[in-house]
């Protein structure tokens, strides 16, 4: 039986169970969690580990315009996402559930995913097809992922991609930024790929860097380090930053930045 997570982004315990109702009618399991609003105790990680644990098919999201448009929430869901992508593959379905058209908007970097309304008869047998397709999806050339938890304090993991479309595989340094309001980073390293390094060597760390892009302004640190397809660079940061900048090091200043907005 195909498993599907569930996070109610508000505690409405009636459509939660209508919900859980129809896709069981369907041959679906389904499991899940109310959301919590913490990001500074990283509460969306507890949803991410269960939702792995469970080996869950399709992640659907019950949601709604008021939780929705809190750019805490709309935070959090990207975070979660990317890290799901990382874990799961960048084709795993995503599928948002609204019970309203015209609120149907969530970050950049939360998407793809697949939007469907609670009025259209059709959304349980979309989700079907979603929990019994092979997940396909064009990973991009870098690799974005979210670590840590409320005592180590919030990581982003980021590299290169093995055999990229690019066929970049190292960056010779790295340049990584936040914009957004009491976001700031205050610790950087470079390790290997998938946990935090125990101990780091920074060549030519440099801290407090202002860059322009997208309308935003970030403050950015950067790193020379080589870092490979099973490389990466950490950076610590403290809030929740609107969108985050990040860019292989180059001396001519040729390298092209990705900006993920996030709420």
């Amino acid at each position: 039986m195909k498993t599907v997570w569930i996070s109610a982004l508000s505690k409405n315990e009636p459509r939660v169970a209508a919900v859980s109702q129809v896709l069981k009618g369907y041959g679906l399991e389904p499991k899940g969690h109310f959301w919590i609003d913490d990001n500074e105790k990283m509460a969306w990680r507890a949803a991410f580990d269960s939702l792995l644990e469970a080996r869950a098919d399709v992640w659907l999201v019950l949601a709604d315009s008021d939780a929705a448009t809190k750019p805490s929430v709309r935070y959090a869901l990207s975070l979660m996402a990317a890290a799901l992508r990382e874990a799961r593959g960048y084709g795993f379905p995503i599928v948002v559930l609204w019970n309203d058209a015209s609120a149907a908007d969530l970050p950049p970097a939360f998407l793809p995913a697949t939007m469907l309304l609670e009025q259209e008869a059709s959304w349980p047998a979309k989700i079907v097809a979603k929990a019994n397709m092979p997940a396909k999806g064009a990973a991009p050339d870098y690799r974005f992922s979210v670590a840590g938890d409320e005592r180590l304090g919030q990581w982003f993991e980021l590299g290169p991609r093995a055999n990229s479309g690019s066929g970049i595989g190292t960056w010779h340094g790295v340049v990584f930024g936040v914009a957004g309001e009491g976001a700031e980073i205050n610790f950087q390293a470079v390790g290997p790929q998938g946990g935090l390094p125990e101990k780091t060597v920074l060549e030519f760390a440099q801290e407090g860097m202002k860059l322009q892009a997208g309308g935003l302004e970030f403050t950015a640190w950067a790193v020379r380090n080589e870092v490979s397809a099973t490389d990466s660079y950490y950076a610590r940061v403290a809030g929740s930053p609107q969108a985050v900048l990040f860019l292989p090091y180059s001396e001519d200043g040729e390298a092209e930045a990705t900006v993920l907005r996030l709420s």
